[in-house]
């Protein structure tokens, strides 16, 4: 049995789920294990989600079960194996969705939940407010974006204005 750990998006009625998901692939046997006579020793249930491990040595010995959220068989297709674990995220990527946005905003009202942004405009504008005597300070923020080679500043006036 090859257990593979994959972050994926279940698809259900068009619905992604951001949610990390266990997926198990129990791989057929090669060519060297067919022509050794080898057995497997997993039977998987696609349907329960379960795959449950036989002791082929030892076979008066329980066999044990376990769930995932999804698992394929050995007669699994290469692309559902893509389409049901790999293609969701893909798919959420290429719609623009790919955590820089939180990472980099986050939630404002929530603390815990600030992004890079908020945290650093606070820890410089809390230096600033500590600063003693007659020290000046002049903060200037650019906020720029590359995307597909072109450079907009995100502050500008004119957001459709390529920067070189």
């Amino acid at each position: 049995m090859r257990r593979r750990i994959v972050a994926s998006s279940k698809v259900e009625k068009q619905e992604v789920s951001d949610n990390v998901k266990v997926v198990v692939r129990c791989r057929p046997l090669n060519q060297k294990e067919k022509m050794m006579s080898h057995k497997l020793a997993v039977v998987v249930d696609e349907i329960r989600g379960t795959i449950t491990v036989n002791k082929l040595e030892t076979p008066q010995e329980l066999p044990k079960t376990f769930t995932f959220d999804t698992v394929f068989g050995p007669d699994s297709k290469q692309l559902d194996v893509y389409n049901l674990t790999a293609r969701p995220i893909i798919d959420s990527v290429l719609e623009g969705y790919n955590g820089k946005t939180f990472t980099m905003e986050g939630v404002r009202a929530v603390p815990e939940l600030r992004g890079i942004i908020p945290n650093s405009f606070a820890h410089i504008f809390g230096h600033i407010a500590k600063a003693e005597g007659d020290t000046r300070f002049l903060v200037r923020v650019s906020y720029l974006e590359i995307y597909n080679e072109e450079v907009r500043d995100l502050l500008g006036k004119d957001q459709l204005q390529r920067l070189e």
